[in-house]
């Protein structure tokens, strides 16, 4: 039962909750992730690489708090509990103990290509249903692109 009305049809609310979850899912891991390696990076990049990371955990976590909100007004119960996040997330396994400062940037590659690949899917389930929501996804894949590129140059 939904207390929130959707102005989309049943049809299209299926496929935009699911792309709004997923994103939401990916958002609070890659949140996680990016702050376990934060805690853990060492090496000559330290401070570079360290501050970099927060950034890209603000960015997740401002989005992921947009998408929950968009979710919640089509009348979809956004999920981030720790248990969804665990079953269904696309970063994976984030190395235990410290991290090489050019390992940490190569498991950032490697979490947000995973992650970016998985927005552009939801961008085109959402293109007919709802562009709205689409919107939102382009601005977030956006921003999530800008932060690849830039660890991407950090080991070039």
């Amino acid at each position: 039962m939904s207390v929130v009305k959707s102005s989309l049809s049943d049809a299209d609310l299926k496929v935009v909750g699911s792309a709004l979850q997923g994103a939401l899912v990916d958002l609070v891991d890659l949140s996680l992730a990016a702050k376990q390696v934060h805690w853990n990076v060492v090496g000559p990049r330290f401070r570079s690489v360290h501050l970099q990371l927060d950034d890209v955990v603000t960015t997740a976590r401002q989005h992921s708090d947009t998408v929950a909100e968009r979710a919640s007004a089509l009348g979809v119960n956004p999920d981030g509990r720790a248990a969804t996040v665990a079953g269904s997330s696309a970063i994976g396994t984030i190395p235990e103990g410290w991290i090489k400062d050019s390992e940490a940037v190569e498991v950032m590659v490697v979490a947000l290509g995973r992650i970016t690949e998985r927005m552009r899917e939801r961008i085109k389930t959402t293109d007919e249903p709802d562009p709205v929501s689409q919107d939102l996804l382009i601005a977030l894949t956006a921003d999530l692109e800008k932060h690849a590129w830039m660890f991407q140059a950090e080991n070039s």
